[in-house]
Formats: C-alpha cells, sequence, structure tokens
C-alpha cells in the first residue's frame, strides 16, 4: 500500500507542476516537503512505536497516508504544494519507520535476513502504482486519481491493521538505545557508530531513489519527449527492477553476506544510472533505469536492517532519519543543477552518490562482518 500510494502521487508530478506553475527550482523547493516531513517525524515515530508498540503507529501513519495523499491535487501554487507535502511526507515517513520497526523484531524472531523481501512490496505496490496511473494519466485528472487512491488505502489499512492488532509483534531481548549522549564505553559507542555508517549508506541510495520518484518521469517526458505512458512507465520499469532485486534480496544476502551486497549493489546502481541520465532515447534511459534499480534494491534495506540489529526501533529510526535525508537533499539539488546546467546532468549525481555507498561499503566491510 505504501508503495502503491506513492507511485501514485510520483506520476502525477509532471500534471501538478504544470497546474501549479512551478519551474524545476521552485518545483524542488516544493518536493522538499515529502522529505522534510519524513525525517521530521521519523525519530518521533521511533519514540512512539517504544511506548504504543509499532503495529499501533503503522495502522495510524497508514490511516494517515492514505488521507493526505488527496491534498496535492488540490493546490495551485508552488507554496502551497510544498506545505501540504509536510502533511504527506510527515505521514510517508512515520510509516515507514513504523513498518521497519516491526519487520525488525520478525527478522529477530525468524533468526533470517528477510528484510528486502518486505521492501519487495514497497517495489511491488510502486510498480502497480506506476503502471496503473500510466494506463489512466490521460483519463483521470489527478485530483479524481488520487482520491481513489485514497479510498483504497483506507481499506488495506483497515484490513492489515486489524489483523496487527490480532497478533502483537514478537517479544526480542531490549537493545541498547542510540542516543547521542557521549558513550560509556566501548560496546554501545561501536553500535552507535554502525547505525550511523548504516545511515550514511542508506542516503546515498535513498537520494537515488528519491530523484528516480520526483524527477524519472519528468526526464522522459521534458528531455525525451516520452507521452505520458512511457514517462510513468520509466518509474515502473525502476519499480519493476527493484521488486526483483529484493525478492532475490534474502538469498543474496545469505551466500554473499552484507558488505558485498551494499558494495556490488552501489556499482551496478551507478552504471545504470549513468546510463538513464545521459541515454539519448527514452527507451534507453528506462533501460538504465531498470540496472539501476537492481543495483538499489537491497541497499537501503540491508543498512536499515543492520540499523536495527544495533540500535532497535532507535538504531531504525536514526538510519531512517539520516538516509531519509538523502530525499531531503535530492529535490532542490536537482532542481538547482537542472536549471543552472541541465536536468539529465543533474541526474548524474545519483550514479555519483550510489558509488560513494559502494565505497563506503567497502571501507567498512570488517564492520559487517563483525556486526553478524
Amino acid at each position: 500500500m505504501d508503495g502503491f500510494l506513492f507511485a501514485g502521487w510520483v506520476v502525477r508530478i509532471p500534471a501538478i507542476k504544470q497546474q501549479t506553475g512551478a519551474g524545476a527550482g521552485a518545483l524542488g523547493l516544493a518536493l522538499l516537503g515529502v522529505s522534510a516531513g519524513a525525517v521530521a517525524f521519523m525519530m518521533l515515530t521511533g519514540r512512539l512505536c517504544r511506548r504504543f508498540g509499532s503495529h499501533a503507529v503503522t495502522t495510524a501513519s497508514g490511516a494517515a497516508m492514505a488521507l493526505s495523499i488527496v491534498l496535492p491535487p488540490l493546490t495551485h501554487s508552488a507554496t502551497a504544494l510544498g506545505l501540504v507535502l509536510l502533511v504527506f511526507g510527515a505521514a510517508y515517513g512515520s510509516l515507514n519507520v513504523a513498518m521497519n520497526s516491526a519487520a525488525v523484531d520478525l527478522i529477530e524472531a525468524l533468526r533470517r535476513p528477510v528484510m528486502s523481501s518486505f521492501h519487495a512490496a514497497f517495489s511491488l505496490g510502486g510498480m502497480l502504482g506506476a503502471g496503473l496511473g500510466g494506463l489512466i494519466a490521460g483519463r483521470l485528472s489527478p485530483t479524481v486519481h488520487l482520491l481513489l487512491l485514497a479510498v483504497i488505502g483506507l481499506l488495506v489499512t483497515a484490513v492489515a491493521g486489524r489483523v496487527l492488532h490480532t497478533h502483537p509483534a514478537p517479544v526480542v531481548p531490549e537493545r541498547l538505545p542510540v542516543s547521542t549522549d557521549r558513550p560509556q564505553n566501548a560496546g554501545p559507542s561501536r553500535g552507535r557508530r554502525l547505525v550511523l555508517v548504516f545511515g550514511l549508506i542508506a542516503l546515498c541510495t535513498a537520494y537515488g531513489e528519491g530523484a528516480m520518484a520526483d524527477w524519472g518521469a519528468l526526464h522522459l517526458s521534458q528531455d525525451l519527449s516520452a507521452g505520458p505512458g512511457l514517462a510513468a512507465a520509466g518509474y515502473a520499469v525502476f519499480a519493476l527492477a527493484m521488486t526483483a532485486g529484493r525478492l532475490s534480496g534474502t538469498a543474496v544476502v545469505q551466500r554473499f553476506g552484507a558488505a558485498r551486497s551494499l558494495i556490488a549493489g552501489g556499482t551496478t546502481a551507478a552504471a545504470g544510472m549513468l546510463l538513464g541520465a545521459l541515454a539519448p532515447t527514452a527507451w534507453a534511459a528506462c533501460l538504465g533505469f531498470a540496472v539501476a534499480g537492481i543495483g538499489l534494491a537491497n541497499i537501503f534495506p540491508v543498512a536499515i536492517a543492520r540499523a536495527g540489529e544495533a540500535g532497535g526501533s532507535d538504531g531504525v529510526a536514526v538510519a531512517s532519519t539520516v538516509g531519509y535525508g538523502g530525499m531531503l537533499l535530492g529535490p532542490p539539488a536537482i532542481g538547482f543543477l537542472a536549471e543552472t546546467s541541465t536536468l539529465p546532468v543533474a541526474l548524474t549525481t545519483v550514479a555519483l552518490l550510489a558509488a560513494v555507498a559502494a565505497g563506503i561499503a567497502h571501507a567498512t566491510r570488517r564492520a559487517h562482518h563483525a556486526g553478524r
């Protein structure tokens, strides 16, 4: 549901951009609202999960996200769009921390690295949401489209929420909290450092995921003259590749380990995004997006899972907050770079940060093994 709703919003960005009359820079600042709202609520959500439980917070956040998705198409200026995206982003960020915290508890109970499988569901939802958006983009207005998605989201939340309240979260050993206070011994200090490292890796790749969501369709339509259907298909292809990569993520991590998976993923994503940004045709760009999707597929879930191992729901919240800083940085950075140069050149920064993530994972590979 999370991926489905988010993709439904993403594929309507070109239409809402035209409706608001925003330029690339103004749109970048407005899109900043999603990430700013998400980051602002992520640390709060970690505390709410400790107090009320991750299942209850997941249900409440899911309902809030479904309701808030109807707001963007009601705006007619970049400023108003940015303000409503703060609300949408807050619900989106809260839902992600709550779900990931619940998933970390399940992973510890199962004793298998299945986080990528959970994130595959997000990518599958993104693929379905983008595919549906591509089919109806020319038939329904953004207002009607997103209103229908809100109804679907509320129905799914009601069904899933009932199950979550029926089955309490698994009881796991209490972990050391992640704090910014000066550590008293080496153990907690090492855990905090690992959480921040994994958060930095997540940041580099969240930048890429956010760029694809916010600018992929616009790049295809504006720079490569793709129609609304093909422009929406670009994100659908990216989401499909991420889904496939994440469905195989458990086997990949078990076979090669977290460090090698992160290094290979970052390298592959860098190569794919260079093709996606600089390709001369829309179809070649879509191929690059697919390769980038395969590369990025398991980096964020592996990084968040390892942060959860090191710091529990607080670790998930800290790493998610740092990670979604990439989405916070991405929209305005790419918007301003697009205005000073071109959007294709701006999108090459996604490849650069994917390479940086691979480099960090390589430099800290011994910490990965030690933390297993």
